[in-house]
């Protein structure tokens, strides 16, 4: 995708989750409120990613042990969010949570918001129904629209670095390509 998609790095794993792939369930809550948030997981399909906005507040967990319980129970396979709390419970629960940091301060529930529109997350804008991939390394936006040239591209990617990897074990250690480079660039 043009090195385009991923979340900014201060969205990470709360606890070393595995990978997930899941469909996004956007949500856009009110600074230091969460009220929406309850609603889009009770409308929460299985292998849904709750992927939130929260107007960059760090201040209010909009997430915790009881949203993560509900969520686990509906099949959701992870949250993203600014701040979460409940961090040990949510490793327990084993719902993957990608969060910008923890906060112990809960949230209001008294204000509107929006379920299923266009958000911006960790800087990337994200449709409801966009292909959510996660890992320990963070976070990538795959637009529903590209996704199969995009895990077709992706497929290739691990190809060309699984030889590369035998090239590196049988003894080829830099590519012969980065001389080259290097002399277009006229540093050698």
């Amino acid at each position: 995708m043009s090195r385009l998609g991923a979340m900014d790095s201060g969205i990470r794993p709360i606890w070393p989750s595995p990978r997930i792939i899941g469909s996004a369930l956007t949500v856009w809550c009110h600074s230091g409120d969460n009220l929406m948030l309850h609603k889009a997981i009770s409308l929460a399909a299985p292998n849904d990613v709750l992927v939130v906005n929260t107007q960059g507040n760090l201040n209010n967990a909009v997430f915790g042990e009881l949203l993560a319980s509900s969520a686990v129970k509906m099949g959701v396979r992870a949250a993203i969010y600014g701040a979460v709390r409940d961090a040990d419970a949510i490793e327990t629960l084993g719902i993957a949570v990608y969060a910008r940091g923890l906060s112990a301060a809960a949230c209001n529930k008294d204000g509107a918001g929006e379920i299923g529109g266009v958000i911006a997350c960790g800087g990337v804008a994200v449709r409801a129904g966009d292909v959510i991939v996660a890992d320990r390394d963070g976070v990538t936006v795959v637009p529903l629209e590209d996704a199969e040239q995009v895990a077709r591209l992706a497929a290739e990617q691990i190809e060309r670095e699984a030889k590369r990897l035998r090239e590196i074990e049988a003894g080829v250690v830099m590519r012969p390509e980065i001389d080259e480079i290097l002399r277009r660039s006229k540093v050698i």
